[in-house]
């Protein structure tokens, strides 16, 4: 049990500005929550939308990061299924209502009323955070040390609800535009599925497209270049509406195209020519609870080697800087 009474947490005050380390009373979990001793947290391009001011914020000041691996130290009234010294994941989704028509029908990602962490409530990049712990994942018997997990929880979470959204077995050959924590993730799962994966990258970004070899995929070249053959589906996780058209134009007809990010820029008009032939655009929003269960589990089956960069908790500025530049190969990951 931990008995620090206080705990640090790097805040937002306001979009666009610096991250400041400060120092809070500990707090106490209400009914139905846990508190974590954080022992990893990844740092998203989500974070970076944050930080930026380009997602709308609920509250501020807020403390950024929702890719949270720690130890559980307190549970709140009323919480059973947990125990203290348990490992656990706090994702991004960390609230729904429960009533909505989606929630009703099993798609709580789309709830009409959720909080996010990181968001609508304070995340992880911080020495402890508090969550519901109906929206927490057990990590038990996961191989890997916190730095490791952390990515799990939202860049793959994410890549994997891609990865569904993109098809089944007759996606033999996948793209992915843009290769940063979440697509090294996807390929490795892409692979262990059997299918081929192409790598789409800014031009003249060579590290990139060597990195995303040395992980197996077949090809790797910048977003403006033909691959080998067309692929089935093709997934962006870079926030850049341009590369719509340009994976459209990729894939063969009946081919699809995924939309993984939470921002993305306006997507420039295009040719009714790239979208014809029953290609199909379509988006992925927040991820479920499901979703989290189902990939945990594939990640038993499939070994994935996660590649982090890791940085203290007061350098949380320099990791974002660090992501914003495309300086990182993987996931970069705030250790307190």
């Amino acid at each position: 049990m931990d008995t620090a009474l206080t705990m640090q947490a790097m805040v937002l005050e306001a979009p666009g500005s610096p991250l400041r380390l400060v120092e809070r009373a500990l707090p106490l979990p209400s009914a139905g929550e846990l508190r974590l001793r954080i022992e990893a947290c990844a740092v998203c391009r989500t974070d970076l939308h944050v930080v930026d001011g380009e997602l709308a914020l609920p509250r501020l000041p807020l403390v950024p990061g929702h890719e949270i691996v720690g130890i559980v130290d307190a549970l709140g009234p009323g919480v059973s299924g947990w125990r203290p010294g348990q490992r656990a994941g706090v994702p991004w989704l960390a609230h729904t209502c429960g009533h909505c028509t989606d929630c009703l029908r099993g798609r709580e990602n789309l709830c009409d009323a959720p909080l996010f962490t990181g968001h609508g409530r304070d995340g992880g990049f911080a020495t402890h955070v508090i969550a519901e712990a109906a929206y927490c994942l057990p990590l038990d018997g996961l191989a890997g040390s916190p730095a490791e997990l952390a990515p799990l929880l939202c860049a793959g979470l994410i890549g994997w609800r891609c990865l569904r959204r993109a098809g089944g077995a007759e996606v033999r050959r996948l793209g992915l535009y843009g290769f940063g924590a979440a697509a090294h993730l996807v390929t490795q799962l892409a692979l262990h599925e059997g299918r081929q994966v192409y790598a789409f990258t800014r031009p003249g970004d060579t590290a990139s497209q060597d990195f995303a070899r040395s992980l197996g995929a077949a090809w790797a070249g910048a977003a403006d270049e033909q691959p080998p053959a067309p692929p089935d589906a093709a997934i962006i996780f870079a926030p850049d509406g341009a590369l719509v058209p340009r994976a459209l134009a990729a894939v063969r007809k009946g081919g699809r195209v995924v939309c993984g990010g939470i921002h993305m820029s306006d997507i420039p008009a295009f040719a009714y020519r790239l979208l014809w032939q029953e290609r199909e655009l379509r988006s992925v929003a927040n991820l479920t609870r499901d979703d989290g269960r189902q990939f945990l589990e594939a990640v038993r089956r499939a070994s994935l080697h996660v590649h982090v960069t890791t940085y203290p908790l007061a350098r949380a500025n320099e990791a974002l800087d660090d992501l914003r530049l495309g300086r990182v190969q993987g996931a970069a990951v705030l250790v307190p």
